[in-house]
């Protein structure tokens, strides 16, 4: 049985008294019969008639180290055996009982100690209330480890644990309690790396482990809590009735957080990003983030934070973010507090993805040291959201890892009305964290001093190992939900208790008095001095006018809001020089010499070879490769994310070769030079990765971001980031985006989750030009909007309906001339067998696939007088160059909308109206268009591949007023 290389913790259960008491009956006939391990051990105890000596010793390592992992984890040494040339008289004869009961006792204190690590928590002084306090489990009893009451002050052999070589039981016992049952539960035996665990026993444990903070320390710490108290009690006072979602009962956090901006910049961060919901929001803007309180008593006054001539909708006080500068003992950190809708933790991937950017603009993804991401979060939110898991699931993610989080859960112990017994199945709201082994320190937030120790000892953990952390503040909420709310409807009892519970400032307060650290007068003085300080800048909000708003500073700067605010043509040139064309084929289509691709891959690439050579029949792929590569040469960075983005959804893009003997990858478009190309895989979610992207593309708008989902209707998933963020937060916060969202979108009879994604949703979201929505048919077209994207002086989310059957699709290609020199993005398209326009008698509008459903179905009847025009872009609606489109074909009779989707789907209620006014500006005889379409249906697509062969058919006959009978015929023979 050896131990090299092993914890006690891992290996102690399978270690008993007897076993060791029989292992050493065989050393003392035949020691070389014994494993070397346990061999090395016994030659170094002294057992006498007084009983076993315990000493440190100078032993070799090589000795040494298998006893060591045995007993603790803290590389402990045993004093060697007596010097052999001593008289043998002078050495009473050593039983095995001895040796038993000494080894014996010194297992069940390793066992006792390792108890108290992984369970002590629970014995902790959490509760302010005292509502949730739990008896002694009987684990952590000596008793239950073999001791009796005749063992309490018998010394056992310790090794170096706790920082002590022996210790009586009741020592021992005294010292586990106050390391582990004080007012800090410590959860990290979970943890798999003993490097990590060691560090956090070595900040716990000990006789001499008190939180100890100097007398400016404490009084630091006071100040804080007390300016928090006396901030929401200002508010209640001068805004009766005013919902602000105080921090009432939480005041503890403020010190703590400063803790981490103060320890922080001592270890190397210069940024900090915070996240948060409305607990508290308002107090840490004012008291952390430094936000002026004029300027929040002036919102609070119903002004805004923002110039008249900026526009937005604005949003309520407490969902709005800000960014600060503040110095701590020299070092300045910046800090921003991202805007957060009502959605709780819809924040956290935001957060996540900004850090990201800023780590990678900064240089610093590599060590993950200079950014630092802080999420705040209620426990009802933390045990009951799922993007919490999602998030924390980014935490060791190629791509998406921060290099760890330090998330501070706001215990209030109810959420809304909701006591946690009927919230969550665990005992405590952070233990979804232990899925990715992070340490768990719980707190109770009456004691300020030991709440800041947790932050202190989470930055240090994060720099340190660069992992997730979790402070749980056990705390209360002093009013209900809000300040309107009545709790005791729900919760008499703990309101019944909070009533009578005083403040914590009160509780701290009187404690720093009876340790003489301050007097009455000092705390009277600074109260006073703080309120007074409040009446001033209440004051000054009257007359307070607010600077222009900051929408395009820092890496922003050179980017403006869009000249024409009803989102006009905006068109840019977006080809690309002959010679950058053909260099970029060259990288597509060149395999090193190294390198083994699947056969088929092979194939593929010969074929795109061969585009490159004749100048025709480039597909989309080939399409989206060239406007990457000529974006990164350009100097942008091009960041696509989605679940198989690297190999394509449809085995389309093949953004990655993979060697088929090693699984080493190579990704040609990292070889163009100038700026940065990263394709990635992403973990199985849709919201906490599209809200991830969301805020990388929030902190970087020199890198065109994208995300694609599997199939588009699976967005369905991330649906609160599209509304609230991507949708919406230029209007309520003022912060442009320039996202992009890739949806797979086409009814080729895949059934109803394959088909549709959603393009009736995202056309319900547009207004104020907020977005753009295309649904795009030549891999030129798709090259041109996303290098418009790039190239244009704004930023706005871009949502393209991708294809899936024109990936490969005959008629979806393009030519070497469609990408070069002065060509742009075209927001319409006319086929190019389109009838001359004064033959034009049938107009056909549509976008996406079936536009070529129905130019094949057109020119299979020989019919010359219907046009089938393209609405690429649907939002911004072209109206202006359609309208122009049609004035030229003078003989138009009628107008037809075409579409796959169902009636109360797609685009046919949101361009009606847009396509009559198109038509009136014309002048054209038709003064509406006909739909031509599936009928409304609750689903977006039928399952059955010969009900969606007779749907097709049908509308593609209605559109072209064909026989529908032989519309279908032909469609089946299709």
């Amino acid at each position: 049985m050896g131990f090299e290389g092993q914890d006690f913790d891992d290996i102690a259960s399978g270690v008993s008294p007897g076993f060791v008491e029989g292992l050493y009956k065989v050393f003392q006939v035949s020691p070389e019969k014994v494993e070397p391990a346990w061999r090395s051990w016994f030659e170094g105890l002294d057992v006498s008639a007084s009983g076993p000596s315990w000493a440190k010793a100078n032993w070799p390592a090589k000795d040494t180290d298998a006893l060591t992992a045995a007993l603790d984890p803290t590389q402990m040494s045993i004093e060697p055996k007596p010097d052999a040339k001593k008289p043998a008289a002078a050495t009473p004869a050593v039983t095995s009982v001895d040796v038993a009961q000494a080894a014996g006792d010194a297992i069940r204190a390793q066992m006792l100690v390792r108890t108290y690590r992984v369970r002590g928590h629970l014995a902790a002084n959490l509760d302010p209330l005292g509502l949730s306090q739990h008896e002694l489990p009987a684990d952590l009893t000596p008793e239950y480890h073999g001791f009796s009451a005749n063992d309490l002050d018998r010394k056992v052999y310790l090794g170096g644990t706790l920082g002590l070589e022996s210790a009586t039981v009741r020592e021992l016992v005294d010292i586990l309690r106050a390391n582990y049952c004080g007012n800090v539960g410590l959860e990290y035996m979970h943890i798999a790396d003993i490097d990590e665990r060691q560090f956090l026993q070595a900040r716990m444990e000990g006789k001499d482990k008190a939180i100890q903070f100097s007398p400016e320390g404490k009084k630091a710490i006071l100040t804080k809590v007390m300016q928090g108290e006396q901030y929401e009690k200002f508010l209640g006072r001068k805004y009766v009735g005013t919902k602000r979602f105080g921090l009432d009962g939480g005041e503890s956090m403020l010190p703590a957080l400063e803790a981490v901006i103060k320890y922080g910049g001592q270890l190397g961060v210069r940024e900090i990003v915070y996240g948060m919901a409305h607990r508290g929001r308002l107090n840490v803007l004012a008291n952390v983030l430094a936000k002026p309180f004029r300027v929040i008593f002036h919102e609070f006054s119903g002004g805004s934070s923002n110039p008249d001539d900026v526009g937005g909708s604005g949003d309520v006080k407490y969902h709005l973010g800000t960014s600060t500068d503040r110095e701590f003992d020299g070092t300045s950190v910046h800090m921003s507090l991202l805007p957060n809708p009502s959605h709780l933790e819809t924040v956290d991937p935001i957060v996540l993805g900004k850090v990201r950017a800023q780590q990678s603009i900064r240089g610093d993804l590599g060590e993950h040291e200079q950014v630092l991401p802080v999420l705040i979060h209620g426990d009802a939110a933390f045990a009951g959201q799922g993007i919490v898991w999602e998030c924390l699931g980014f935490s060791g993610i190629r791509g998406y890892n921060t290099g760890g989080c330090i998330h501070f859960v706001i215990n209030n112990q109810i959420g809304f009305t909701t006591s946690p017994q009927f919230a969550r199945s665990s005992p405590y709201p952070s233990d979804v964290a232990k899925g990715v082994q992070a340490p768990i320190l719980h707190v109770n937030g009456d004691d300020p001093e030991a709440v800041t120790f947790a932050c202190k000892l989470a930055i240090e953990f994060r720099q340190c190992f660069k992992r997730d952390i979790v402070i749980d503040m056990w705390c209360y909420r002093r009013f209900g939900h809000n300040e309107g709310d009545e709790p005791s409807f729900t919760q008499p009892l703990m309101y019944a208790q909070i009533r009578q519970h005083p403040p914590v400032s009160a509780i701290y307060g009187e404690r720093l008095i009876a340790e003489g650290v301050i007097d009455q007068n000092w705390l009277d003085t600074t109260t006073k001095g703080f309120v007074d300080l409040l009446e001033e800048e209440f004051e000054s909000a009257k007359g307070y006018k607010a600077n222009k708003a900051d929408w395009f500073a820092g890496r922003w700067s050179g980017l403006h809001m869009p000249a024409d605010p009803e989102g006009g043509r905006r068109a840019v040139e977006s080809g690309i020089d002959k010679k950058l064309f053909d260099s970029l084929g060259r990288t597509l289509t060149t395999v090193p010499g190294d390198l083994e691709i699947h056969k088929t891959l092979g194939r593929i690439i010969d074929a795109k070879r061969e585009m490159f050579t004749s100048g025709v029949n480039f597909d989309w792929a080939t399409g989206e490769a060239l406007a990457y590569g000529s974006l990164v040469s350009e100097g942008y960075g091009v960041r696509l994310s989605g679940q198989d983005s690297g190999r394509g959804t449809f085995s389309q893009r093949h953004a990655v070769w993979v060697d088929q003997r090693t699984e080493n990858k190579y990704i040609p478009l990292t070889t163009v030079p100038h700026g940065k190309f990263e394709v990635l895989d992403s973990p199985l979610s849709e919201y906490g990765v599209l809200g991830f992207e969301y805020g990388f593309a929030m902190a970087e708008p020199k890198t065109l971001v994208l995300w694609e989902a599997q199939f588009g209707d699976f967005a369905n998933g991330a649906q609160i980031v599209i509304d609230q963020y991507i949708a919406a937060g230029e209007a309520k916060w003022l912060r442009a985006n320039g996202l992009v969202m890739l949806l797979p979108h086409g009814y080729e009879g895949q059934g109803p989750e394959h088909s549709s994604a959603r393009l009736e949703r995202y056309l319900q979201l547009c207004a104020q030009d907020n977005l753009q929505v295309c649904n795009i048919t030549t891999p030129a077209n798709y090259f041109h909007v996303l290098r418009r994207q790039m190239l244009r002086p704004f930023r706005k989310p871009l949502i393209i309906m991708t294809p899936k059957s024109l990936l490969r699709h005959k008629l979806a290609v393009s030519k070497t001339e469609d990408f070069l020199g002065d060509t742009h993005f075209m927001r319409i398209l006319s086929d190019t067998n389109a009838p001359a326009d004064k033959d034009v008698k049938r107009l056909v509008l549509c976008s996406g696939k079936v536009a070529y459903d129905l130019i094949e179905a057109r020119d299979a009847a020989g019919d010359k007088n219907t046009a089938i025009v393209r609405i690429e872009q649907i939002y911004p609606f072209p109206g202006d160059a359609l309208a122009t489109r049609i004035a030229r074909m003078t003989n138009l009779e009628n107008v037809v909308w075409a579409q796959e989707e169902p009636k109360n789907n797609g685009s046919w209620f949101f361009v009606e109206p847009l396509i009559e006014q198109s038509l009136a500006e014309a002048g054209a005889k038709p003064k509406r268009a006909r739909y031509a379409g599936r009928a409304a249906s609750a689903s977006p697509a039928t399952g059955l591949a010969k009900r969606h062969v007779a749907e097709q058919g049908a509308l593609i006959a209605d559109a072209l007023g064909h026989s529908v009978r032989q519309e279908i015929r032909r469609q089946k023979k299709g």
